[in-house]
């Protein structure tokens, strides 16, 4: 079957030639056919120059996304196999995954290990799959192929996102590679602490893995301190406070559901009588708080994706701008505040300006002393800063 080639628009090739793996609909002139969603087509400079092998969607605005840069590649099973093992071998040469610190971890990561549109995460011996683009979507099968092959683990696909619906995706939920007896919920153990990951009804794939790095860092900061922390999900930063002898933990959390799990987790690890699990809308609960004039020493606040694309950046910002002016109210003269944004739509210049909005609108002096971002399975390819989307902020009141 002959190849479709894809020719853009002159001088919409820039992008490409620095290696960024998506072009956008707006930047094509036309197409030698009429590509099938997720067939691989040869993208051509205006001038008629090969330049990259793209699987087609014919839906999203981002109407290709590059499998590779080298045109005499062949995308096919064996392709995705190599892929996925190169991204394996990645992690197991990180010291910060060796099994004495956690049987948990990313083991790809989208566009930033050559798989666009493809997440895995491994908890134990469960491998749980997001197929997120409609190229990747074609080759499904041989995903779950390398993945039970190359982890021995059973493996779960979780294409549930929202974001499929812009590829023309239907979601997808369920077993795809099952071993025998197999229970579809994981205990993980993560520095010390242990987890019970859902990777039926857990939010995302289960569990927050881009996180880990930053629950260590919360866990030594902790010791003394009246922690409060926000849209706690099942635990993980509340639980690695109390780990490092925090006075008290304030956690909040809307989901009576993560709720159950976080308190389970809170027996599990020991430090039950330290966590205080409410359920409340976060944003109602910190006025509350204010009102009743608390203070705390050290507060988190990791909140969902308030911005999933530049088209919601305004919105997203006035909900950041509002949330940490609230939680700036409640910070103690010499405490913390750890910020997160998850927003690909608000980048870390944008979230400091929101920050620093919201002191000058609180009334704080405040002091950054440390940034955040995700853990090192979680690698960025220098070409594509939309895989950077955790950014994180440590604020001081003085």
């Amino acid at each position: 079957m002959k190849q479709t080639r894809v020719r853009l628009k002159p001088g919409r090739d820039k992008s490409l030639r620095r290696g960024h793996p998506w072009i956008f609909s707006g930047a094509i002139a036309q197409a030698s056919g009429t590509p099938q969603s997720g067939e691989t087509v040869c993208i051509e400079s205006a001038e008629g120059e090969a330049l990259a092998l793209a699987a087609w969607s014919a839906s999203s605005q981002i109407r290709a996304r590059v499998w590779s840069f080298a045109t005499d590649t062949v995308i096919d099973a064996a392709f995705i196999h190599a892929q996925i093992e190169a991204a394996i071998a990645l992690r197991t040469k990180l010291p910060e995954l060796a099994p004495t610190h956690t049987n948990a971890q990313r083991l790809v990561h989208g566009e930033s290990d050559g798989l666009p549109g493809l997440i895995v995460d491994r908890y134990a011996d469960i491998v749980v799959v997001q197929i997120l683009s409609a190229g990747m979507e074609r080759w499904r099968e041989a995903v779950f192929d390398a993945l039970h092959l190359q982890t021995g683990a059973s493996v779960y696909e979780r294409s549930d996102a929202e974001v499929r619906a812009l590829e023309g995706l239907p979601q997808r939920v369920g077993a795809v590679r099952a071993n025998d007896h197999m229970v579809w919920h994981a205990p993980i153990h993560e520095h010390g602490l242990q987890f019970h990951v859902d990777v039926v009804g857990g939010q995302k794939t289960g569990f927050y893995l881009d996180q880990r790095d930053n629950r260590q860092r919360i866990r030594a900061l902790a010791n003394g301190r009246r922690v409060l922390d926000c849209f706690c999900y099942t635990g993980g930063f509340a639980l690695a406070a109390a780990a490092g002898d925090a006075q008290s933990v304030l956690a909040l959390d809307s989901s009576e559901l993560a709720l159950h799990t976080a308190r389970e987790n809170a027996q599990r690890n020991a430090c039950a009588e330290r966590v205080t699990f409410t359920q409340a809308d976060v944003f109602a609960q910190l006025r509350e708080l204010r009102n009743r004039h608390e203070r705390f020493d050290l507060i988190v606040l990791d909140p969902p994706k308030f911005a999933p694309t530049a088209a919601q950046t305004e919105r997203a910002a006035r909900a950041y701008k509002d949330i940490n002016l609230l939680a700036l109210k409640l910070l103690a003269p010499g405490g913390l505040l750890a910020s997160f944004s998850c927003s690909g739509g608000v980048d870390a210049g944008l979230f400091q300006k929101i920050l620093a909005g919201a002191a000058v609108d609180a009334e704080v002096d405040a002091q950054i002393i440390g940034h955040f971002a995700a853990a090192a399975d979680h690698p960025v390819r220098l070409a594509f800063p939309e895989g950077d989307y955790l950014k994180g902020l440590l604020i001081h009141r003085p």
